[in-house]
């Protein structure tokens, strides 16, 4: 091939092989920009961008330990994920540690521990971000939320929230922040019952979070309780479905106005399992939402009277 032959069909320099210059559809200029082989006159994409598929890097003499790559960041540790760990029993190579290096280690593994953070800054952050970790865990949420609100936390320090403040109060209340903006039924009781604080320090925390950043927090319906309830305690999809157009109702001719919505699910699951023929237990419901019997009863009777008895 010459080297005019060479020039006329073009040459890729990201790819280091010669290219078609003419479009196939409309004979247009074909460039290629990003691995991109596309048309200048009608758009036309020629060849797309080539994405490597391989995977990590291996080789054939190493078979235990084939991954070339660390573990991705992320903001739920104070360091991002980019620490390092000293092992315990075995080295590198697998092989058993003795008496003496594992002494050695150990020693060094406590230095390493304090040496870890470098301000009293960074070790709120730890203690902040691990407290995160435990709520969501014993919650059972989901890992977006765990990093939101862990992200949440690390602004609500930026804004210098946590001068006087517990940094329990500030975690529990960004865990809660999440949930409500995210629309994950969690109410502030439930939270404050896996925590060492109590149901008011979880609330301050929460409302100096939604004072200060001003968080776009919607507000609470009882159709995001109702489907927690009915899984609870196994009622057929129908119930849930009557239970939601109750609410809907309800909540359109202005019942559920300034009232717990957990409470008021509860009670909405309870007209709508009664109409059904299913026997609920008022008690049993009232655990469920985390609201006493009177809250139930005293919305079902209102509900039973809007309704029409």
């Amino acid at each position: 091939m010459s080297s005019r032959d060479i020039y006329e069909r073009g040459f890729d320099e990201s790819t280091g092989k010669t290219n078609e210059t003419a479009c196939p559809d409309c004979d247009g200029e074909l460039r290629t920009i990003d691995g991109e082989q596309c048309c200048e006159d009608c758009g036309l994409i020629v060849e797309g961008c080539r994405l490597d598929r391989r995977g990590p890097r291996t080789f054939r003499d190493d078979q235990e330990q084939k991954r070339r790559t660390g573990g991705p960041r992320t903001v739920t540790r104070h360091d991002r994920g980019l620490s390092t760990t000293i092992g315990r029993k075995r080295d590198a190579k697998g092989n058993a540690i003795q008496g003496k290096k594992r002494r050695q280690l150990a020693r060094l593994r406590r230095e390493h521990d304090r040496a870890r953070f470098q301000s009293k800054r960074e070790r709120n952050l730890a203690h902040g971000l691990g407290g995160i970790d435990r709520l969501t865990a014993q919650l059972d949420l989901p890992r977006s939320v765990q990093e939101q609100a862990s992200s949440l936390f690390r602004t609500a320090q930026n804004e210098n929230l946590l001068i006087g403040r517990s940094i329990e109060s500030i975690a529990a209340g960004c865990v809660y922040a999440v949930c409500r903006i995210n629309d994950v039924p969690r109410t502030l009781d439930e939270i404050a019952s896996v925590t060492a604080i109590g149901e008011k320090k979880v609330r301050n925390g929460y409302k100096v979070l939604n004072r200060e950043l001003d968080l776009p927090v919607p507000p609470q319906y009882p159709q995001e309780y109702i489907p927690r309830l009915v899984s609870a305690f196994d009622l057929p999809c129908r119930t849930e479905r009557r239970a939601r157009e109750i609410a809907t109702e309800a909540v359109e001719a202005g019942l559920a106005t300034g009232v717990n919505p957990a409470g008021f699910a509860a009670s909405c699951v309870a007209v709508a399992s009664a109409k059904q023929g299913f026997e609920v237990i008022q008690l049993d419901l009232a655990e469920e939402a985390d609201v006493s019997p009177e809250t139930v009863r005293e919305h079902r009777d209102r509900l039973w009277s809007f309704l029409g008895g």
